[in-house]
């Protein structure tokens, strides 16, 4: 059995923990690259805890009907924060890893292209969805997601990142009436 400390997860958290949290990996995936893994600010059951009501109370009031994952760090996050705020969840994903009819959407990479899906059934004009991933870097990914949203005719969409690398000037890119929010910024 789990056994917790009395008011554990109640003890005060602020964004700075959260950074200071997280781990920088040296040449990760590739060398040159600083890789900022927030594996490590789930491990701690108050990190992870402040982190999903930071997402709730920022988008209680929005009238939020579904959260929209992105393959796959937007996945670690993003039922926690459906559940809380009584929206389903959905996941964006790769090519061929959704069993039934999707709609696609390719992008272009510095050194390629890739593609994300959604079934095409999970979301309509009465939903207003929140995209979650973990970090905004050029941003190409959730680009192809909001357009894939706009095929799905969604009410209503918000972004939220866990980090964006402000250095890459990823947001940039998105239009204006999409509002945009990262809790840590690099």
């Amino acid at each position: 059995m789990f056994h917790v400390e009395q008011n554990r997860f109640f003890q005060p958290m602020k964004v700075e923990d959260v950074k200071k949290i997280i781990r920088d990996v040296p040449d990760f995936p590739t060398k040159g690259i600083l890789f900022k893994d927030i594996t490590t600010a789930f491990l701690d059951p108050v990190c992870l805890n402040f982190m999903i009501d930071y997402y709730v109370d920022l988008y209680k009031d929005k009238g939020i009907t579904k959260v929209v994952g992105i393959e796959s760090r937007g996945f670690f996050l993003g039922p926690s924060i459906a559940s809380r705020l009584g929206a389903g969840f959905v996941p964006v994903r790769k090519p061929g890893k959704l069993p039934a009819e999707t709609v696609k959407k390719s992008y272009d990479l510095e050194y390629g292209s890739d593609t994300v899906e959604v079934h095409k059934d999970a979301l309509n004009k009465n939903d207003v969805v929140l995209l979650h991933d973990d970090l905004l870097a050029t941003g190409g990914t959730m680009q192809a997601a909001i357009s894939l949203m706009k095929k799905c005719h969604v009410s209503k969409m918000y972004v939220s990142f866990i980090i964006e690398l402000e250095f890459l000037k990823g947001i940039e890119k998105f239009e204006k009436e999409v509002p945009i929010h990262s809790m840590i910024k690099y």
